[in-house]
């Protein structure tokens, strides 16, 4: 048998392998899972009697995708976003339930676990539904979850609570109290809430006795504060604008917007912030699609969360498999959720806006 030379035999794990993360602060690096993945699909057994339409609906039929992530009770429950295929655009989006003790396979709850309801959020939720999930602990142990309420026509940040991850309690618009309702009816979303890692949990954490939580899917960044990790206050210039904490770059993968990621942690370094990009292909990354989503780390000052330190230069994740580059929306790697388990990060995302995918990292 003729013997390969010794290049040959180790460029196939050299090409698979992740470099480095760029920068000493950055998180990873990050290998995808692609043995597994995608860990979780779109399912058309399970159903569920909507209490809105009053009718029995494929809840989960058409996509699954956007998940956040909690470590409970050593194993990973996944809160995933859940769409059926009734709406005549785009689907109604539910929460559903998946948990794991390898963080790998997942069993999935038969009937999600938040949904539009006939109750005072009605009038935000229905009927494009619950989207994009985010969660964290309140450091007396309430799981707060940020979302997405969309009518149809406006996506608005919203907040909920629960003591298990599974009966969850919605407290309203997170700035509906904020300067007589200013934001009720303005474009809100994609609330990730600084916090400090516990053992195995993520703790909202209070600096110069706030908690605080960067948001918004535009070209800017944007930060808002709290007293109770329920009612937020948007941080707004002298002129009543929203402050701008982190910009998308021109000819970077992140030219169109930046969109925080899981949540904002604590490290040693500062605060840590995974997010994702948007890119245009004629003023972005010449090198990726047009449209696509890719992730990216900053960090700001833990003494001041307004105050951006570093940034990555690029990507470290990017769609490159066949169910990431084609779906519902295709070249799109969103990450939303992350855990510290067995030793690693283990880092969640929705693939093409169609099924989700995981990540992991040595901690």
């Amino acid at each position: 048998m003729k013997r390969l030379p010794l290049l040959l035999l180790i460029l196939p794990n050299l090409l698979l392998a992740q470099p480095k993360p760029e920068k000493p602060w950055m998180l990873g690096p990050f290998q995808k899972e692609n043995a597994h993945n995608p860990i979780l699909n779109a399912k058309a057994s399970t159903t569920f009697e909507c209490p809105v339409r009053k009718q029995t609906v494929r809840w989960e039929e058409k996509d699954v995708y956007n998940p956040a992530a909690v470590v409970r009770n050593n194993k990973v429950y996944l809160l995933y976003r859940a769409e059926d295929t009734v709406r005549r655009v785009g689907g109604t989006s539910r929460l559903g339930l998946a948990i794991s003790s390898d963080g790998i396979h997942f069993n999935r709850q038969t009937k999600p676990v938040f949904y539009p309801n006939n109750d005072a959020m009605k009038i935000y939720e229905w009927e494009g539904g619950c989207e994009d999930p985010r969660v964290v602990e309140s450091p007396n142990g309430i799981y707060v979850m940020t979302y997405s309420a969309y009518d149809g026509d406006k996506a608005r940040l919203c907040v909920a609570t629960s003591r298990d991850m599974i009966t969850w309690h919605k407290q309203g618009l997170a700035f509906g109290q904020f300067d007589n309702g200013k934001y009720r009816n303005s474009w809100s979303k994609s609330g990730a809430i600084v916090c400090k890692r516990v053992g195995s949990r993520l703790v909202a954490q209070k600096i110069n006795g706030k908690y605080w939580m960067y948001w918004g899917d535009q070209p800017q960044l944007r930060l808002a504060e709290s007293d109770d990790l329920i009612h937020w206050i948007p941080l707004e210039t002298g002129a009543g604008q929203p402050i701008v904490v982190a910009e998308s770059r021109k000819g970077m993968h992140d030219v169109r917007l930046i969109e925080p990621g899981p949540y904002a942690l604590i490290t040693p370094k500062g605060i840590l912030l995974i997010y994702n990009g948007m890119n245009d292909a004629k003023n972005g990354d010449v090198n990726l699609p047009e449209g696509a989503y890719a992730g990216g780390q900053l960090l700001f000052d833990v003494r001041n969360p307004a105050k951006l330190i570093d940034r990555s230069e690029t990507y470290f994740i990017k769609p490159d498999q066949p169910y990431e580059m084609q779906g519902q929306v295709n070249q799109v790697c969103f990450l939303e959720g992350m855990v510290p388990f067995r030793g690693r990060w283990f880092l969640y995302y929705g693939t093409a806006d169609s099924k989700i995918g995981v990540a992991t990292a040595k901690q």
